[in-house]
């Protein structure tokens, strides 16, 4: 199948399955939204720039797994063992469960189940080519995706934007589907995760 043919098949599979999962995991987002408020002061949701497709600028969503001003406190980049994180907080990250309302990214169209992470534009900006921002922004950001099952967050910038050009240069169904076959292995081994 030509990649003209599969992109579009893959946002129709991307509405289907985020409608279908958010409705299975809606008592387990309640759960957790709860959770979080009665851990620590601060809303359940944490919002933040990312950069999509094109270069266009989208809000990420995601259960909050730090400290309420957490970004006064620290870096935009978490570290490991980072403090500014709660101990719900590292629970949620481990399993990534912390990702879970992206599945409102993904009904919006920012966002696809597969494809690079989404990255803050202050890194896009001052990391990046311009070659490597119409090569990694030409895909929707993804969920997961291949650098995520080759290391998630142990590996530096460059690294990472490597494997997101190379998705980029070969999406494909096949691509795809190797790394959906390989995602549930990480999240259960929690490999990567600071």
């Amino acid at each position: 199948m030509t990649r003209n043919a599969y992109l579009p098949l893959k946002r129709l599979a991307d509405i289907f399955f985020a409608l279908l999962l958010g409705l299975m995991l809606l008592p387990l987002l309640v759960a957790v939204a709860i959770a979080i408020r009665l851990e620590s002061p601060g809303g359940a949701i944490f919002r933040q720039v990312r950069m999509g497709r094109l270069g266009q600028r989208f809000t990420i969503y995601k259960f909050r797994s730090m400290v309420a001003d957490a970004p006064r406190l620290g870096p935009e980049l978490t570290a490991r063992n980072d403090p500014r994180i709660t101990p719900l907080g590292r629970l949620l990250r481990r399993s990534s469960v912390d990702e879970f309302p992206q599945l409102w990214n993904i009904l919006k169209g920012d966002m696809s189940f597969i494809g690079p992470r989404p990255e803050v534009p202050s890194i896009v900006e001052a990391d990046w080519t311009p070659d490597d921002r119409a090569r990694v922004l030409a895909v929707r950001p993804g969920l997961t995706g291949w650098a995520q099952i080759h290391g998630r967050d142990d590996l530096d910038i460059p690294t990472k934007l490597a494997y997101d050009r190379e998705y980029a240069r070969r999406v494909s169904a096949g691509l795809d589907l190797a790394i959906l076959w390989r995602t549930p292995w990480i999240l259960l081994t929690g490999q990567g995760i600071k």
